[in-house]
């Protein structure tokens, strides 16, 4: 997702059908815009509305990053559920503890 897709979740506190919604467009300049809004429980923002949501899509565009990089590093569910199994059969804390290293190797904002 570009940073403006993040700006509008922001705007809109939720995210919207990119697809019908509203839609985004790019002239070939690198510059995405707004192209058509559909979206019916707010306005569409202006360019400084949306500037102003920065800070906060840069915090969902990061976490964004941090949640990917986490599913390519939790096990598969089968090798979780092992785990899991094994750690209430010995009492040991191997689950917990791969989850707190994927965790903290990929910490969010």
């Amino acid at each position: 997702m570009s940073n403006i897709e993040f700006k509008i979740i922001s705007y809109l506190g939720r995210t919207p059908d990119f697809l019908d919604e509203v839609k985004l467009r790019d002239k070939g300049d690198g510059k995405i815009f707004i192209e058509e809004w559909n979206a019916k429980d707010k306005a569409k923002p202006t360019d400084s509305q949306l500037n102003a949501l920065e800070t906060e899509a840069t915090k969902l565009l990061n976490n964004e990053k941090a949640d990917s990089k986490r599913r390519k590093e939790y096990l598969p569910f089968e090798d979780q559920l092992e785990m899991i199994y094994k750690d209430q059969k010995n009492g040991t804390t191997t689950y917990k503890d791969h989850c707190d290293k994927v965790r903290s190797d990929n910490p969010k904002e």
